[in-house]
Protein backbone atom coordinates (compact mmCIF):
# COMPACT_ATOMS: atom_id res chain seq x y z
CA UNK A 1 0.00 0.00 0.00
CA UNK A 2 1.59 3.30 -1.27
CA UNK A 3 -0.54 5.76 1.05
CA UNK A 4 2.21 8.35 2.39
CA UNK A 5 3.32 7.54 5.81
CA UNK A 6 5.73 7.52 8.82
CA UNK A 7 7.44 4.26 10.10
CA UNK A 8 8.11 5.00 13.59
CA UNK A 9 8.58 1.69 15.20
CA UNK A 10 11.07 -0.19 12.79
CA UNK A 11 14.38 -2.06 14.41
CA UNK A 12 16.92 -1.66 11.88
CA UNK A 13 18.34 -5.00 13.36
CA UNK A 14 15.12 -6.28 12.40
CA UNK A 15 14.84 -5.81 8.73
CA UNK A 16 17.61 -8.62 7.83
CA UNK A 17 16.33 -10.97 5.17
CA UNK A 18 18.02 -14.13 5.04
CA UNK A 19 19.78 -13.06 1.84
CA UNK A 20 21.56 -10.03 3.32
CA UNK A 21 22.23 -12.41 6.36
CA UNK A 22 24.43 -15.04 4.17
CA UNK A 23 25.95 -12.35 1.91
CA UNK A 24 27.37 -10.77 5.11
CA UNK A 25 28.40 -13.83 6.56
CA UNK A 26 30.24 -14.96 3.27
CA UNK A 27 31.89 -11.25 3.49
CA UNK A 28 32.99 -11.68 7.05
CA UNK A 29 33.81 -15.37 7.33
CA UNK A 30 31.12 -15.87 10.12
CA UNK A 31 29.39 -19.50 9.52
CA UNK A 32 25.57 -19.92 10.06
CA UNK A 33 24.12 -23.09 11.27
CA UNK A 34 21.45 -22.92 8.29
CA UNK A 35 22.10 -25.20 5.66
CA UNK A 36 20.54 -21.70 3.28
CA UNK A 37 18.07 -19.21 2.90
CA UNK A 38 15.14 -21.50 3.36
CA UNK A 39 16.00 -23.35 6.13
CA UNK A 40 16.90 -19.62 7.70
CA UNK A 41 13.48 -18.42 6.52
CA UNK A 42 12.10 -21.39 8.33
CA UNK A 43 13.78 -20.84 11.32
CA UNK A 44 11.79 -17.07 11.03
CA UNK A 45 8.75 -18.96 13.32
CA UNK A 46 8.77 -18.00 16.90
CA UNK A 47 6.55 -19.45 19.89
CA UNK A 48 6.89 -15.95 21.86
CA UNK A 49 9.32 -13.28 22.27
CA UNK A 50 11.91 -14.65 24.07
CA UNK A 51 12.32 -17.69 20.87
CA UNK A 52 12.64 -14.02 18.57
CA UNK A 53 15.09 -12.56 20.45
CA UNK A 54 17.21 -15.77 20.82
CA UNK A 55 17.35 -15.93 16.88
CA UNK A 56 17.62 -11.84 16.47
CA UNK A 57 20.86 -11.55 18.80
CA UNK A 58 22.13 -14.72 16.88
CA UNK A 59 22.03 -13.14 13.45
CA UNK A 60 23.80 -10.10 14.36
CA UNK A 61 27.13 -11.65 14.25
CA UNK A 62 27.42 -10.78 10.32
CA UNK A 63 27.32 -7.44 11.32
CA UNK A 64 30.71 -6.24 11.84
CA UNK A 65 31.73 -2.96 9.77
CA UNK A 66 30.35 0.23 8.50
CA UNK A 67 29.78 -0.97 5.35
CA UNK A 68 27.48 -4.45 6.78
CA UNK A 69 25.19 -1.32 8.97
CA UNK A 70 25.26 0.82 5.48
CA UNK A 71 23.94 -2.45 3.28
CA UNK A 72 21.34 -3.48 6.42
CA UNK A 73 19.82 0.23 6.48
CA UNK A 74 20.00 1.03 2.42
CA UNK A 75 18.36 -2.42 1.88
CA UNK A 76 15.47 -1.31 4.53
CA UNK A 77 14.99 2.17 2.83
CA UNK A 78 14.35 0.66 -0.54
CA UNK A 79 11.79 -1.37 0.54
CA UNK A 80 10.00 0.96 2.70
CA UNK A 81 10.09 3.68 0.61
CA UNK A 82 8.49 1.06 -2.40
CA UNK A 83 5.74 0.32 0.72
CA UNK A 84 4.65 4.90 0.31
CA UNK A 85 7.04 5.23 3.31
CA UNK A 86 8.33 9.04 3.74
CA UNK A 87 9.77 9.65 6.99
CA UNK A 88 11.48 6.63 9.46
CA UNK A 89 12.64 7.38 12.51
CA UNK A 90 15.06 4.00 13.07
CA UNK A 91 15.64 2.22 16.43
CA UNK A 92 19.07 0.79 17.05
CA UNK A 93 20.27 -1.66 19.28
CA UNK A 94 24.29 -0.66 20.27
CA UNK A 95 24.57 -2.84 23.49
CA UNK A 96 24.02 -5.98 21.09
CA UNK A 97 26.96 -4.78 18.98
CA UNK A 98 29.30 -3.33 21.69
CA UNK A 99 29.14 -6.54 23.74
CA UNK A 100 30.02 -8.28 20.58
CA UNK A 101 33.23 -5.97 20.06
CA UNK A 102 32.13 -3.58 17.47
CA UNK A 103 31.82 0.27 18.27
CA UNK A 104 29.22 2.69 19.03
CA UNK A 105 31.28 4.57 15.98
CA UNK A 106 30.85 1.61 13.35
CA UNK A 107 27.30 1.48 14.31
CA UNK A 108 26.26 4.93 13.95
CA UNK A 109 29.05 5.84 11.09
CA UNK A 110 27.65 2.54 9.38
CA UNK A 111 24.27 3.48 9.60
CA UNK A 112 24.49 7.29 8.88
CA UNK A 113 26.09 6.37 5.02
CA UNK A 114 22.66 4.67 4.43
CA UNK A 115 20.48 7.45 6.18
CA UNK A 116 22.73 10.05 5.21
CA UNK A 117 21.93 9.85 1.47
CA UNK A 118 18.33 8.38 2.29
CA UNK A 119 16.46 11.64 0.86
CA UNK A 120 18.59 11.65 -1.60
CA UNK A 121 18.52 8.10 -2.97
CA UNK A 122 14.94 6.75 -1.46
CA UNK A 123 12.67 10.04 -1.05
CA UNK A 124 12.60 8.98 2.79
CA UNK A 125 13.80 11.13 5.33
CA UNK A 126 15.26 10.24 8.90
CA UNK A 127 15.96 10.36 12.70
CA UNK A 128 18.03 7.79 14.17
CA UNK A 129 16.59 6.31 18.12
CA UNK A 130 19.43 4.55 20.47
CA UNK A 131 17.52 1.85 22.11
CA UNK A 132 18.12 0.06 25.53
CA UNK A 133 18.17 -3.49 26.22
CA UNK A 134 15.96 -3.69 28.92
CA UNK A 135 17.15 -7.24 30.31
CA UNK A 136 20.26 -5.78 30.65
CA UNK A 137 21.24 -3.84 33.52
CA UNK A 138 20.56 0.48 33.80
CA UNK A 139 24.61 0.42 34.27
CA UNK A 140 24.79 -0.83 30.78
CA UNK A 141 22.47 1.43 29.64
CA UNK A 142 24.63 4.41 30.84
CA UNK A 143 27.48 2.52 29.52
CA UNK A 144 26.03 2.81 26.02
CA UNK A 145 24.85 6.52 26.41
CA UNK A 146 28.17 7.39 27.49
CA UNK A 147 29.54 5.71 24.28
CA UNK A 148 26.82 7.84 22.03
CA UNK A 149 28.28 11.34 23.31
CA UNK A 150 30.47 11.72 20.41
CA UNK A 151 27.72 10.74 17.74
CA UNK A 152 24.54 13.04 19.18
CA UNK A 153 23.78 15.08 16.33
CA UNK A 154 23.22 12.00 14.44
CA UNK A 155 20.75 10.62 17.10
CA UNK A 156 17.72 12.29 17.92
CA UNK A 157 16.37 10.07 20.90
CA UNK A 158 16.33 6.65 23.13
CA UNK A 159 14.13 3.71 23.80
CA UNK A 160 14.14 0.86 25.25
CA UNK A 161 13.00 -2.22 24.09
CA UNK A 162 13.92 -6.40 24.18
CA UNK A 163 12.21 -8.68 26.88
CA UNK A 164 9.39 -6.71 28.68
CA UNK A 165 8.23 -9.12 31.12
CA UNK A 166 10.12 -8.79 34.66
CA UNK A 167 12.25 -5.52 33.86
CA UNK A 168 9.42 -2.25 34.60
CA UNK A 169 10.90 0.85 33.01
CA UNK A 170 11.48 2.55 36.32
CA UNK A 171 14.93 0.46 36.09
CA UNK A 172 15.79 2.87 33.50
CA UNK A 173 14.73 6.22 35.29
CA UNK A 174 18.74 7.65 35.63
CA UNK A 175 19.03 6.72 32.08
CA UNK A 176 16.13 8.67 30.73
CA UNK A 177 16.98 11.12 33.31
CA UNK A 178 20.57 11.46 31.55
CA UNK A 179 18.96 11.35 28.05
CA UNK A 180 16.79 14.52 28.63
CA UNK A 181 19.50 16.21 29.73
CA UNK A 182 21.17 15.83 26.80
CA UNK A 183 18.38 16.72 25.08
CA UNK A 184 17.42 13.52 23.50
CA UNK A 185 13.66 13.03 23.05
CA UNK A 186 12.43 9.83 24.32
CA UNK A 187 10.07 6.93 23.84
CA UNK A 188 9.62 3.37 25.42
CA UNK A 189 8.49 -0.24 24.68
CA UNK A 190 5.30 -0.59 26.99
CA UNK A 191 2.54 -2.62 27.16
CA UNK A 192 3.12 -5.29 24.67
CA UNK A 193 3.98 -8.59 27.26
CA UNK A 194 4.07 -5.86 30.21
CA UNK A 195 0.80 -4.70 32.16
CA UNK A 196 -0.93 -1.76 31.52
CA UNK A 197 1.37 -0.66 34.44
CA UNK A 198 3.89 -0.15 32.54
CA UNK A 199 2.86 2.40 30.46
CA UNK A 200 1.90 4.55 33.49
CA UNK A 201 5.19 4.46 34.30
CA UNK A 202 7.48 5.11 31.33
CA UNK A 203 4.98 7.90 31.32
CA UNK A 204 5.58 9.33 34.49
CA UNK A 205 8.93 7.86 35.63
CA UNK A 206 10.77 7.96 31.89
CA UNK A 207 8.94 11.03 30.63
CA UNK A 208 8.15 9.27 27.32
CA UNK A 209 6.51 11.29 24.66
CA UNK A 210 5.44 7.98 22.59
CA UNK A 211 4.79 4.45 23.73
CA UNK A 212 5.93 1.40 21.81
CA UNK A 213 3.06 -0.93 21.52
CA UNK A 214 1.07 0.29 24.34
CA UNK A 215 -1.88 -2.32 22.89
CA UNK A 216 -3.09 -3.47 26.62
CA UNK A 217 -3.59 0.09 27.45
CA UNK A 218 -6.68 -0.82 26.39
CA UNK A 219 -7.43 -3.25 29.77
CA UNK A 220 -7.03 0.31 31.63
CA UNK A 221 -10.31 2.42 31.00
CA UNK A 222 -8.38 5.51 33.15
CA UNK A 223 -5.19 5.26 31.55
CA UNK A 224 -7.01 5.05 27.64
CA UNK A 225 -8.57 8.21 28.95
CA UNK A 226 -5.44 10.09 29.62
CA UNK A 227 -3.51 8.74 26.94
CA UNK A 228 -6.35 10.53 24.62
CA UNK A 229 -6.42 13.72 26.66
CA UNK A 230 -2.75 13.89 26.60
CA UNK A 231 -2.61 12.47 22.73
CA UNK A 232 0.59 10.22 23.49
CA UNK A 233 0.91 8.68 20.65
CA UNK A 234 1.18 4.72 20.46
CA UNK A 235 3.07 2.46 17.55
CA UNK A 236 1.42 -0.50 16.75
CA UNK A 237 3.14 -3.05 15.25
CA UNK A 238 -0.40 -5.61 14.08
CA UNK A 239 1.73 -8.22 12.62
CA UNK A 240 4.44 -8.64 14.98
CA UNK A 241 1.38 -8.63 17.28
CA UNK A 242 0.59 -12.05 15.89
CA UNK A 243 3.38 -13.73 15.33
CA UNK A 244 4.97 -13.05 19.08
CA UNK A 245 1.35 -13.75 19.88
CA UNK A 246 0.23 -10.45 21.62
CA UNK A 247 -2.93 -11.12 19.70
CA UNK A 248 -4.30 -14.62 18.59
CA UNK A 249 -5.28 -13.31 15.05
CA UNK A 250 -5.27 -10.36 13.43
CA UNK A 251 -9.02 -10.00 13.15
CA UNK A 252 -8.79 -9.93 17.02
CA UNK A 253 -6.40 -7.10 17.19
CA UNK A 254 -7.74 -4.08 19.05
CA UNK A 255 -6.33 -1.85 17.06
CA UNK A 256 -10.15 -0.35 15.67
CA UNK A 257 -11.52 -0.09 19.08
CA UNK A 258 -8.16 1.72 20.13
CA UNK A 259 -9.09 4.65 16.82
CA UNK A 260 -12.80 4.41 18.18
CA UNK A 261 -11.46 5.79 21.60
CA UNK A 262 -9.66 8.34 20.10
CA UNK A 263 -6.43 7.24 20.39
CA UNK A 264 -3.45 8.45 18.61
CA UNK A 265 -2.10 5.25 17.07
CA UNK A 266 0.00 4.74 14.16
CA UNK A 267 1.07 1.20 12.47
CA UNK A 268 4.21 -0.15 11.78
CA UNK A 269 6.42 -3.04 10.94
CA UNK A 270 8.94 -3.90 14.18
CA UNK A 271 11.27 -6.44 12.86
CA UNK A 272 9.76 -6.96 9.18
CA UNK A 273 12.07 -9.53 8.04
CA UNK A 274 11.30 -11.63 10.91
CA UNK A 275 6.98 -10.82 11.02
CA UNK A 276 6.43 -11.23 7.75
CA UNK A 277 5.79 -7.47 6.10
CA UNK A 278 6.82 -3.94 6.16
CA UNK A 279 4.79 -0.94 6.95
CA UNK A 280 2.92 -1.25 4.04
CA UNK A 281 2.27 -4.61 4.15
CA UNK A 282 0.89 -4.25 8.13
CA UNK A 283 -1.53 -1.23 6.58
CA UNK A 284 -2.85 -3.63 3.53
CA UNK A 285 -3.32 -6.67 6.56
CA UNK A 286 -5.06 -4.31 8.64
CA UNK A 287 -7.10 -2.93 6.52
CA UNK A 288 -8.15 -6.69 4.63
CA UNK A 289 -8.68 -8.47 7.95
CA UNK A 290 -10.33 -5.62 9.86
CA UNK A 291 -12.08 -3.52 7.20
CA UNK A 292 -10.68 -0.27 7.78
CA UNK A 293 -12.17 2.61 5.63
CA UNK A 294 -10.71 5.36 3.44
CA UNK A 295 -10.64 7.47 6.17
CA UNK A 296 -9.12 5.37 9.15
CA UNK A 297 -6.50 4.72 6.62
CA UNK A 298 -5.68 8.46 6.12
CA UNK A 299 -6.00 8.63 9.49
CA UNK A 300 -3.44 6.27 10.57
CA UNK A 301 -0.88 7.55 7.89
CA UNK A 302 -2.17 11.34 9.09
CA UNK A 303 -1.04 9.83 12.82
CA UNK A 304 2.54 8.71 11.48
CA UNK A 305 3.87 12.15 10.72
CA UNK A 306 1.68 14.18 13.62
CA UNK A 307 3.63 11.50 16.30
CA UNK A 308 6.84 11.76 14.24
CA UNK A 309 9.82 13.89 15.63
CA UNK A 310 9.76 16.35 13.09
CA UNK A 311 9.30 19.98 15.78
CA UNK A 312 12.94 20.96 13.97
CA UNK A 313 10.96 20.77 10.33
CA UNK A 314 7.19 21.73 9.92
CA UNK A 315 7.24 22.65 6.70
CA UNK A 316 8.12 19.10 6.21
CA UNK A 317 5.62 17.73 8.01
CA UNK A 318 3.12 20.01 6.58
CA UNK A 319 4.39 18.71 3.20
CA UNK A 320 3.89 15.17 4.37
CA UNK A 321 0.66 15.68 5.64
CA UNK A 322 -0.43 17.35 2.74
CA UNK A 323 0.56 14.19 0.39
CA UNK A 324 -2.11 12.08 2.78
CA UNK A 325 -4.71 14.64 2.06
CA UNK A 326 -3.89 14.24 -1.38
CA UNK A 327 -3.53 10.78 -1.90
CA UNK A 328 -6.33 8.86 -3.89
CA UNK A 329 -6.64 4.85 -3.29
CA UNK A 330 -7.22 2.18 -5.34
CA UNK A 331 -10.47 -0.07 -5.95
CA UNK A 332 -11.40 -2.23 -3.31
CA UNK A 333 -10.45 -0.10 0.00
CA UNK A 334 -13.76 1.60 0.58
Amino acid sequence: MSLPKAELHLHIEGTLEPELAFELAARNGVTLPYADTEALREAYRFEDLQSFLDLYYELMAVLRTEQDFADLADAYLARAAAQGVRHAEIFFDPQAHLARGVSMGTVVEGLWRALGGSEARHGVSTRLIMCFLRDESAESALAALEAAKPYLDRITGVGLDSAEVGHPPVKFREVYEAAAALGLRRVAHAGEEGPPEYITEALDVLGVERVDHGLRCMEDPALVERLVRERIPLTLCPLSNVRLRAVDTLADHPLPAMLDAGLLCTVNSDDPAYFGGYAGDNFAAVQQTLGLSRDRLRELARNSFLASFLEDDEERRARYLAEVEAYEFGEGVL
